[in-house]
């Protein structure tokens, strides 16, 4: 009769299943690991070919652009002859329009225009739209001096013009002059960027939800160093911000995400704190610090013009594709690294359970595809529902 004690042999078959068993997990553990690296490559791939369409599109503007004339403006000094223009041709210009403080438009402003290390100037009026352009201009760096009668006279310096750019500068309200006598404002880029952050700082969806990364001003002036991390750091210590980690901590807890977590009010306080953590260090690495590092606008410029179709695939672009502190398209290289970096900083905090390449792939793609639905929501709906922005703040020209 057989003991019901099992014997050696059995005892070896069971550790050959159990070692069989682990064997399996590990095989498909690493079989997963496989998919997302796989998955991962995909999506550079895939990201350089949006780039590439986007960047192509840029191009193609930009030289359609280059094909119109000066806008209506009467020269009054340092005019270039015709011969003399055909001689230095180039592509390059620079553009704007003039208003008051209440946003109308000023006709028949003085715009002067000066390149640095010249002696000449060019100086032309404002048209009956407020409207001026300084066309075929060579690469340097330039200032534009703007002034109308009863108005104060606006400055701008530091205007670094590439070769093939069409650069706009930002529509500014000319204050009243205050006194009987001439006053000139001189404001540098980074002063106009500084007044630029304040006002979106301001801009609240519904006068409650901060809408501050939506510039509307479409050729806004480039971020410091020092507006990005400001930026960032108003944005994760608003109230808001706590109340939506709050919500998003809720959501996990239903659904078990992370159940080493457990339950309850500590297995809320534990998702509460990882998950406000992880967007903590993506927002700071991918919108302040990379940013600085790789000089990019970590701001979304709001398109308002155009077909459905392309403003919602520059919308849904825009993790990919950003735009440069010199104003060109580049590759989204502060946010993409940005949101894996957090991905990989919150294997520090999670459960050991659910740590590895896995989590770091999961939280960096969530982060990213909650960034093109949230740049269509932008796009489409927010501008009308943010009371703060001014009138003349309308998107792409």
């Amino acid at each position: 009769m057989m003991s019901g004690a099992p014997s050696s042999i059995q005892k070896k078959c069971w550790q050959k299943n159990a070692t069989g068993r682990r064997l399996s997990r590990l095989a498909r553990l690493r079989a997963i690991e496989r998919r997302w690296v796989r998955s991962l490559r995909l999506i550079f791939l895939g990201s350089s070919l949006l780039f590439s369409i986007a960047y192509g599109s840029a191009q193609q503007t930009s030289e359609a652009l280059n094909t119109l004339p000066e806008s209506p403006g009467s020269s009054i000094s340092g005019r270039e002859s015709a011969g003399e223009q055909s001689e230095q041709k180039s592509s390059s210009s620079i553009s704007g329009t003039v208003l008051d403080l209440n946003g109308g438009i000023v006709p028949e402003a003085k715009v002067t225009l000066k390149m640095e290390g010249a002696s000449a100037e060019t100086v032309i009026t404002s048209d009956g739209e407020g409207n001026f352009r300084f066309s075929s201009l060579p690469s340097g760096k330039y200032s534009v001096t703007i002034s109308s009668p009863g108005l104060e006279t606006l400055k701008l310096d530091e205007i670094v013009l590439h070769e093939g750019q069409n650069h706009q500068l930002p529509k500014i309200a000319l204050p009243l002059l205050r006194t009987s006598t001439d006053v000139q404002v001189v404001v540098t880029q980074k002063e106009l960027a500084v007044e630029q952050v304040k006002l979106a700082e301001k801009q609240r969806v519904l006068g409650i939800v901060p809408n501050f990364y939506s510039s509307y001003i479409w050729n806004a002036a480039p971020l410091p160093a020092k507006q990005k991390f400001d930026l960032a750091m108003k944005s994760r210590t608003d109230p808001v911000a706590f109340v939506i980690t709050g919500v998003v901590a809720g959501i996990e807890q239903a659904r078990d995400r992370f159940p080493a977590y457990g339950q309850g009010t500590e297995g809320y306080a534990k998702r509460y704190g990882a998950s406000y953590a992880t967007s903590a260090v993506g927002r700071f690495m991918g919108y302040a610090v990379l940013p600085s590092v790789f000089h990019q606008d970590p701001r979304y410029f709001y398109m308002g013009s155009g077909s459905t179709r392309s403003r919602a695939f520059y919308a849904m672009t825009r993790p990919f594709v950003t735009r440069g502190d010199n104003g060109r398209s580049q590759p989204n290289y502060s946010y993409i690294l940005g949101s894996f970096i957090a991905g990989g900083v919150s294997n520090l905090y999670h459960p050991a359970d659910d740590r590895g390449a896995r989590l770091t792939v999961d939280n960096a793609l969530l982060g990213i595809a909650a960034s093109s639905i949230g740049n269509l929501v932008r796009e489409f709906v927010l501008r009308k529902y943010t009371p703060s922005v001014p009138n003349y703040a309308q998107g792409k020209p």
